[in-house]
């Protein structure tokens, strides 16, 4: 039996994608577990920095380029990158997938379950479809090797999330 943890450990390099019904409680979670803060990045963080410098008509796409380009920078330098998505559905996160599958980096994927409440109406079909891959094993064919949904009592108990190579005397 697995003695309980309160911490995850994660391979440097690796791109962890980090998905949630709730972008609220998926921000909160994302600042207070992960200790690399220059390893998180999110469409609302890139958004942030373009805004007022882009004409409002480009901030999309352009928000999407940057955002692609940090990423990638990362992967090649074989640096964490810590994903916040904006969205549930496989398609925001395959490309992400595809950079890091094609550098050969870690992927991992944590979803964060919230409150019946935070989770809108337009969410819910995708939301549950993530969560029937999860519990099937299925999200390797997105191209994740690990994957962890987090919910309740669980997400209070985890405490911090690390990147760094397993002791070999444990």
């Amino acid at each position: 039996m697995l003695s309980p943890s309160d911490e995850l450990r994660y391979s440097p390099g690796s791109l962890v994608v980090v998905v949630s019904a709730s972008a609220d409680d998926r921000d909160r979670f994302v600042e207070r577990v992960f200790e690399d803060r220059a390893a998180i990045l999110s469409p609302d963080k890139v958004r942030a920095l373009l805004t007022g410098r882009v004409a409002a008509a480009e901030l999309e796409a352009r928000v999407g380029q940057l955002l692609a380009a940090a990423v990638q920078k990362r992967l090649q330098a074989s640096e964490t990158v810590v994903l916040a998505v904006d969205g549930l559905d496989a398609g925001e996160r395959e490309p992400y997938l595809r950079m890091a599958a094609g550098l050969k980096r870690p992927r991992h994927l944590v979803l964060l379950e919230t409150s019946r409440d935070q989770v809108g109406e337009e969410d819910r079909a995708p939301l549950n479809e993530l969560r029937r891959a999860l519990d099937a094993g299925d999200v390797g064919a997105e191209g994740f090797q690990t994957a962890v949904r987090l919910g309740g009592g669980m997400v209070a108990e985890l405490k911090r999330i690390v990147f760094e190579s397993a002791a070999r005397d444990r």
